[in-house]
């Protein structure tokens, strides 16, 4: 009896240690979209600075003592334009020393011609010897010469007293005056202010050599202009503003790499009006890197790094998490392209992608792509790889 008991006391206290299972938690749920297709093209980014076409540094051409200064420190000069007068005194005396020299030369000249007629004709009857003849005739080729110079010298004193007036070479934006009125100038050598044409103004910039023979190889099979065609758009963006906003075209390639550092000199035509742009601005220039074509587009919060690899999160049709391996493109409106690793009908994971886990099953709530900046071009830090030559897109608008 005792050991029934006993029995019918252990079940009791085995049932009551019986506790069901708890329930299996839900699957998490992650947030899903296909990628955004846009047809874009490739812009490739240099660093460069802006280069004036013509800058002239204005010094006189005859010395003396400055007199007076016809223009505002900084204004724009016109070509002809009187800069600066130096005291002409000296070089009117001179000029007209140089006249009366030439008067007497023609005076003589005159007088050697008549006695070279008249021993001419006393050579023609005898009544004087060869010698005579011939003397007379030296001293006329000698008055004849003897003008020529003192012709040169009047034209000399006329240039010497017209280069008392400096004038400006060309059109431009002039710097300050260098020599203040009363100042001893030196022919030559003492620089009086500086002139710069800024309209239209040049863009230089250095380009890889790889992009350089990625450019000619584009060429060579028709899906871009010769980087030598000098009409080819580009576009500028100086250091304060977001998006690419100053046009221009293509004016120079060079016709070797620099072997130092493997790259090749290119340079752009920039029209300039206003004269915002000076010679030594930096700035970024972009040429064309591609025809057009539709690219995937990612958010880079999307995308994680796992050692060297680039990664995403994409939920299969059996509703399971699986990992893709990435191959990134540039930014665009500040999507990321993708090039490889996933396709259009991909479900990306977006949203909640610490709950993804490889092989998990997972439900999936439909979310949206949408660029962050649409419109507004990448900054340097953006771009992909970084570099001073990298490529980034756009979109074709």
């Amino acid at each position: 009896m005792r050991a029934i008991t006993l029995m019918v006391a252990i079940c009791i206290g085995v049932a009551g240690c019986a506790k069901k299972a708890p329930p299996k938690p839900p699957p998490p749920t992650v947030i899903v979209s296909k990628p955004l297709s846009k047809k874009i093209v490739d812009w490739d980014d240099f660093v460069g600075r802006f280069e004036a076409i013509d800058s002239v540094d204005i010094r006189p051409r005859v010395s003396g003592y400055l007199q007076t200064i016809g223009f505002t420190d900084g204004h724009v000069v016109h070509k002809g334009q009187v800069l600066f007068v130096i005291d002409p005194r000296p070089y009117q005396a001179a000029l007209d020393q140089a006249k009366g020299q030439e008067a007497r030369a023609v005076a003589t000249l005159a007088n050697a011609k008549i006695e070279r007629a008249r021993a001419e004709r006393l050579y023609a009857a005898k009544a004087i010897a060869e010698q005579e003849y011939e003397t007379r005739l030296a001293a006329e080729q000698q008055a004849a010469a003897d003008l020529v110079a003192a012709r040169a010298t009047t034209a000399t004193a006329v240039l010497n007293l017209s280069f008392t007036r400096v004038t400006a070479p060309q059109d431009g934006l002039a710097s300050d005056r260098r020599v203040a009125p009363g100042n001893l100038v030196t022919q030559d050598t003492t620089i009086l202010t500086n002139i710069t044409d800024l309209n239209p103004i040049r863009f230089s910039f250095y380009g890889a050599e790889s992009l350089y023979l990625k450019y000619q190889r584009q060429a060579a099979l028709g899906s871009r202009p010769s980087s030598r065609n000098f009409a080819n758009p580009v576009e500028i963006r100086l250091q304060d503003q977001p998006n690419f906003a100053i046009r221009g075209r293509m004016d120079f390639v060079d016709n070797t790499l620099d072997p130092n550092s493997g790259t090749i000199r290119g340079r752009a035509l920039v029209d300039n009006p206003k004269l915002i742009y000076l010679p030594g601005l930096f700035g970024h220039i972009r040429l064309l890197g591609s025809g057009s074509y539709t690219a995937m587009l990612v958010p880079d919060d999307a995308i994680t790094t796992q050692q060297s690899d680039e990664i995403a999160y994409v939920v299969g049709r059996d509703g399971k998490v699986e990992q893709r391996k990435l191959t990134e493109g540039p930014l665009v409106d500040g999507l990321r392209v993708v090039t490889k690793g996933l396709g259009p009908d991909d479900e990306l994971v977006i949203g909640a992608i610490q709950k993804a886990k490889v092989g998990l099953k997972v439900k999936t709530q439909q979310g949206k792509i949408e660029p962050p900046n649409p419109g507004v071009s990448p900054t340097p830090a953006d771009l992909a790889p970084p570099s001073a030559a990298g490529t980034f897109a756009g979109q074709i608008q």
